[in-house]
């Protein structure tokens, strides 16, 4: 945000050291370009889509991770619960096998049987405490290494997903950019239209004022009446008024201007274009245009089609639910006591190597409709596609048309104000050789004010449509 104050404080500073040196549209446009606060939204979004294509990237690389953990435990864990003493056995030279050392009834020679069991006459001591192991804090830990091998195809398509979805945020951000530019063109236009008025409403004041003298004048020498001199004075009232509107429209176009250039709204500057007297008309506007051409360079429609690429691979993802996984897995295992050499307080570890098969089986069709809603979620985005296709064709025709009608309407304002600017010359002759009436001048001004300002509203209706042919033809730098 710091370094967004200092940008906007230096174009200020460099736009207000040089007032007094006019503002080209390119000028406006940089500005605009370079302070617009959605552009550098965007400008981010497309930083982020970079990040996730690299984080999509490492899925294909194996992951190495670390889990540990400490534990008390409040009692020891013990295999008995008491002292065990075990039969023993000695070898039978007769039998030539190891019989259980018992004891015999002395009478009968048999062994000496004790509530069903036999009683042996010598035993192995294995005390608890020998089989009690101490638990109490116990540290464990584990460094696992895990290499897809194949998921469905699922990281294959989220890649596709993120390398589109970066080349999706440049479309948009070139989509937003051309909207800046359109803003700035139609705010530049319309001071330079206001500023035009606001001279031509200049001149039709010092008109009537002269008029106003005059009659004036005629009226002290007898020649015009009381109602010429109130007619002119409420055309030259009206006419204040009218250029006081115009002042103030002009003073809040300017405003508008800078603030879609990332400026201070106090700041003002002259245009260029202002005092512009004519357009060139060089060019003719072409009829028909390679469409296929349009839609290569529109970047809304680069970011529709992008879109029903994201949608088919998300298909793919929501297939891959439906194929097994296979993964290798690599592990080793310590912990603190360890049980690979007996039972001892001390770390012990061992390596492990194996591999992981993950195969869907029946999850009630869940699986399948997820992939089911993506297919549809492709076929909404093709059918989007189309649309936008049809909706351009249109767009492009009927811009086209509008800037062809927009040049003839300016080549037909262009003769009316040579006609207006003849007539108001005869008319005030007139008036000065005394043929001709106070109305008959008004009328003539009035025509002529008229024609005027046809013919400035032609001229910058002629910059915007070339501005929005542009827009709609992708051609728009």
């Amino acid at each position: 945000m710091r370094s967004i104050a200092l940008i906007t404080f230096c174009m200020a500073a460099a736009v207000a050291a040089s007032s007094q040196e006019p503002v080209s549209l390119d000028s406006c446009r940089r500005m605009a370009l370079e302070s617009n606060k959605q552009l550098m939204i965007s400008r981010r979004a497309i930083e982020k889509a970079g990040y996730q294509k690299e984080e999509a990237f490492a899925a294909y690389l194996p992951a190495i991770d670390f889990a540990g953990g400490y534990s008390y435990n409040q009692k020891n864990i013990s295999i008995f619960d008491s002292d065990q003493l075990l039969p023993t056995k000695s070898f039978d030279p007769a039998t030539g096998k190891y019989e259980y050392n018992l004891v015999t009834n002395p009478a009968t020679g048999k062994p000496l049987v004790v509530d069903g069991q036999p009683v042996p006459s010598t035993v192995a001591l294995i005390p608890k405490d020998a089989m009690t192991f101490d638990v109490h804090n116990v540290f464990f830990g584990a460094i696992t290494l895990t290499q897809p091998i194949y998921m469905g195809g699922k990281i294959v398509a989220m890649n596709r997903i993120t390398r589109d979805a970066e080349l999706l945020a440049r479309s948009m951000h070139e989509n937003e950019a051309e909207n800046v530019i359109y803003a700035v063109d139609a705010a530049y236009w319309q001071v330079v239209s206001l500023k035009a008025k606001y001279d031509l409403a200049t001149s039709y004041v010092a008109l009537l004022d002269s008029l106003d003298r005059n009659v004036h004048l005629m009226f002290d020498e007898g020649v015009a009446t009381r109602a010429d001199v109130l007619s002119v004075d409420v055309k030259l009232n009206s006419a204040q008024v009218d250029l006081t509107k115009v002042e103030n429209g002009l003073v809040l176009s300017r405003m508008a201007l800078a603030q879609v250039c990332g400026l201070p709204v106090d700041v003002t500057f002259p245009l260029v274009d202002e005092g512009i007297d004519e357009v060139s008309l060089t060019a003719e506007v072409a009829k028909e245009y390679n469409m296929e051409e349009v839609y290569a360079r529109r970047p809304d429609l680069e970011a529709l089609r992008l879109g029903v690429e994201i949608a088919g691979h998300q298909k793919q993802v929501a297939m891959s639910s439906m194929l097994p996984n296979v993964a290798l897995v690599g592990a080793y295992s310590f912990s603190n006591p360890n049980m690979f050499d007996g039972f001892k307080k001390r770390f012990g570890g061992a390596f492990s190597v194996g591999a992981m098969v993950t195969i869907p089986i029946w999850h009630w069709g869940g699986n399948y409709n997820k992939y089911r809603a993506a297919k549809v979620d492709e076929t909404i985005m093709e059918l989007k596609l189309a649309d936008a296709r049809s909706m351009v064709e249109l767009q492009v025709r009927q811009a086209s048309f509008k800037t062809s009608e927009a040049y003839k309407t300016y080549q037909t304002a262009s003769a009316n104000l040579e006609s207006a600017n003849e007539n108001l010359r005869c008319a005030n002759l007139a008036f000065r050789e005394g043929v001709a009436t106070t109305d008959n001048v008004l009328e003539a001004q009035t025509a002529w004010l008229k024609a005027h300002s046809e013919e400035i509203d032609a001229m910058i209706d002629v910059h915007l449509c070339n501005v929005y042919l542009s827009k709609c033809l992708g051609t728009l730098n």
